[in-house]
């Protein structure tokens, strides 16, 4: 059976119990508010849904008034928290090859976050975006997603390791202490992006080689999950447009190139599945404006370019056709919302 979309190993909880009771909180009645039955920490493996994950988050740093929630979770865990992939990541050559593999696997663990590799001269940015439709904030999940893959690399580069810069979209806490404590000091956020850049050279550290049997294995089991995984054309093309929009003007074209396809093959595939890339397009586009409007200080100008937008005119007229009010009062009306 194809895991669905949605889905996250329960292992993105892991230390979660521990760190909730050391806070205070009612660990299993959080995890039950949400419909996540505490059982089903017992097995890192199991599927869990990511919705409930990023709403257990928000609850959880709602509840103890710890903006850096997630981080504190982060640290909590450690390169053996992959499972079978930090075997394979051990067996690579530099810390950029594992970089790559472990990209490759990410879906296994988290199918809900969008990771990519971008290089420009000297640096490499590692881009993490949340796909899904959600119906509040989710600068916890990014920021626990952010914080596990700099622990990723600071484990695989060593502790003399440190990013260029670590950014998030969402605007800043109101103490930012815990997360330059986490980070460093070069954390930024209202940026354009979430994730972590890195110099290029730091990237290039070889890895100490471990025994390759294990990973063999480990490998095969891998690539076998990733066979099973069905991606419908859907699924792909939805991953895309959120790739290629803040580049720009996202077509179909680009996409099926992408794909290594032409066009007419793309509208074919959407349409068995009752969808059009339009629709998709508007789908991610309406995704991201939340996100960005709602926990986020950019200037809608930036936003409408985000988008792939060419002018602030078209994103005002898409805006206004797809919410019913203007960018200006959705962003005024998700920061006050009315009393009950």
């Amino acid at each position: 059976m194809s895991t669905p979309l949605t889905t996250v190993r329960s292992a993105s909880l892991i230390g979660y119990l521990d760190l909730a009771q050391s806070l205070g909180l009612d660990a299993h009645a959080m995890m039950r508010r949400v419909g996540l039955p505490p059982r089903c920490l017992d097995d890192p493996e199991t599927p869990i849904a990511a919705e409930a994950v990023r709403e257990l988050l928000e609850l959880s740093a709602h509840a103890t008034g710890l903006e850096d929630f997630a981080l504190r979770l982060a640290a909590r865990r450690s390169f053996a928290n992959l499972g079978p992939i930090s075997l394979v990541l051990k067996e690579e050559a530099t810390v950029r090859q594992a970089l790559d593999t472990l990209c490759r696997y990410l879906r296994l663990l988290n199918a809900s976050l969008l990771t990519r590799i971008e290089e420009a001269g000297d640096t490499v940015t590692i881009r993490e975006e949340l796909l899904g439709k959600h119906s509040s904030s989710t600068r916890q999940s990014m920021e626990l997603a952010v914080g596990v893959m700099y622990r990723i690399l600071h484990e695989l580069a060593g502790p003399q390791w440190k990013p260029l810069r670590v950014c998030f979209a969402h605007r800043p806490p109101r103490d930012p202490s815990g997360h330059r404590a986490f980070f460093g000091p070069r954390v930024d956020f209202n940026r354009d992006f979430n994730g972590i850049v890195c110099a290029a050279a730091d990237l290039q550290a070889p890895l100490p080689q471990a025994g390759q049997g294990m990973a063999r294995f480990a490998r095969q089991y891998l690539d076998q999950a990733l066979s099973r995984q069905h991606s419908g054309a859907s699924d792909t093309v939805r991953q895309l447009i959120a790739a290629l929009l803040p580049g720009g003007r996202c077509t179909a074209q680009q996409v099926a190139q992408h794909m290594g396809v032409d066009r007419r093959t793309i509208h074919r595939h959407l349409a068995a599945e009752g969808t059009t890339f339009s629709t998709l397009l508007d789908e991610v586009r309406s995704e991201l404006v939340r996100r960005q409007i709602k926990d986020s200080d950019l200037p809608l100008a930036e936003v409408a370019g985000l988008l792939g937008f060419s002018a602030p005119s078209a994103f005002g007229h898409w805006f206004r056709t797809a919410f019913g009010c203007s960018a200006t009062q959705w962003r005024k009306q998700a920061q006050h919302p009315p009393m009950p």
